[in-house]
């Protein structure tokens, strides 16, 4: 049988979605003249249609499905994103002169999102046959076995950071592939340089453009008095910025998360979300949480993930083989990351990034593609054993 708990966990957070959808939209949905449920019943149809997908991916027979699928993801992401910038206006949805989503029957497809599930998937198949014992391995060797992947990489890169303008989903992808790359038996110490190149790559990405640099400013300018707190004045007052323009959004989530104390204002109570952060539903879903539910809907959110984070990881542990065991690991590690850089984003502690979080923002493509991911685990789910006394 697949994993009851992750299913039932997973609906849960889509449910969670669902309500935020409709709550949190209301702007929106006055400022564009919609219908009061035009959000919630796109989500909702969307949501019910994940649900029904994650179990039915569970019943199928992994050794006949799961590399099919896992592939199929990745070469046809890979594909849709080389074709996107040649196809017409009509085709394509284009946000700051990036084309980022395919319009399909009145529905935007982000193929980046399911690329990420197909990403994950090939790096597990072919680091389990690739990698492994390191001993005696030099860096310079590892290095070399590394190669092939950092090309691919650096393909994604092109194609997601330039083309589509979009450096989150390049950070993410990158934390997956480096931690991936340590579990698959990499070394501590070549797991280390690689974390200091990519630091110092995407450092050259942001010093290299205009926009992100005045991104990092704006964030700096308000998160500068509570970090500088910790330092001696004699450097604090040679990183302080003096005058700088303060991120508008990071202030208002800030103040959306304090409007919403430990027990919040209630659902449809919250004020920030009418005008002052946009599309609230969508990458300040955290932070209208955090105002219409408090602390306590906040940690009920978190404890949500913590729990499918952990049935990810004990059913990683528990696999059959190397592939099933990366690939549910690394699927855990694609949400945790995504969960990460949006909240720490929301919360002034890092730019914000544009990161969608999975189950709970609204957007067709990033909850079909998390749930197809989920779905895969569940299908790997049927065949792991458990060892005795231990609870399922």
């Amino acid at each position: 049988m697949p994993d009851k708990k992750l299913f039932l966990l997973t609906t849960a957070l889509i449910t969670i979605g669902i309500i935020c959808s409709y709550t949190l939209s209301a702007y929106t949905v006055i400022l564009f003249e919609y219908d009061d449920f035009h959000f919630v019943i796109r989500e909702l149809i969307v949501g019910i249609f994940s649900i029904v997908l994650m179990w039915f991916l569970a019943q199928l027979d992994p050794d006949i499905w799961l590399h099919r699928l896992g592939l199929g993801l990745f070469f046809g992401g890979i594909a849709l994103m080389l074709i996107m910038p040649f196809l017409p206006a009509s085709l394509v949805s284009e946000v700051g002169g990036a084309k980022r989503w395919i319009k399909l029957f009145g529905f935007s497809l982000a193929p980046v999102e399911y690329f990420k599930i197909g990403f994950v998937y090939f790096l597990a198949w072919s680091f389990s046959r690739k990698l492994g014992h390191h001993d005696n391995m030099g860096v310079v060797e590892e290095f070399k076995r590394f190669f092939p992947y950092a090309a691919i990489f650096i393909l994604v890169m092109f194609l997601i950071a330039f083309l589509q303008n979009d450096l989150g989903q390049v950070i993410v992808l990158a934390l997956t592939l480096a931690f991936m790359l340590f579990f698959a038996g990499s070394s501590f110490r070549f797991f280390m340089t690689l974390i200091g190149g990519s630091v110092s790559f995407f450092l050259f990405f942001i010093l290299t453009s205009e926009h992100r640099i005045n991104r990092i400013l704006s964030w700096w300018a308000t998160a500068q008095s509570t970090v500088l707190a910790f330092f001696p004045e004699s450097i604090a007052k040679h990183l302080r910025i003096e005058n700088g323009e303060e991120a508008y959004q990071i202030g208002h989530s800030l103040n959306a998360i304090h409007n919403g104390g430990i027990f919040g204002t209630g659902l449809g109570g919250g004020t920030f979300k009418l005008g002052f952060l946009s599309e609230v539903h969508t990458d300040f879903v955290l932070a209208g949480i955090a105002e219409e539910f408090g602390f306590i809907g906040v940690l009920g959110v978190v404890i949500i993930f913590a729990m499918i984070l952990h049935r990810l990881f004990k059913i990683a542990n528990r696999s059959h083989n190397d592939t099933a065991y990366l690939f549910s690991l690394g699927v855990g590690l694609l949400i945790t990351f995504a969960f990460m850089v949006n909240a720490y984003g929301i919360s002034g502690l890092t730019p914000i990034k544009g990161i969608s979080v999975p189950f709970l923002s609204y957007g067709g493509s990033t909850m079909m593609a998390s749930a197809i991911g989920i779905g895969m685990v569940l299908m790997l789910s049927k065949k792991i054993t458990y060892k005795s006394g231990d609870k399922k």
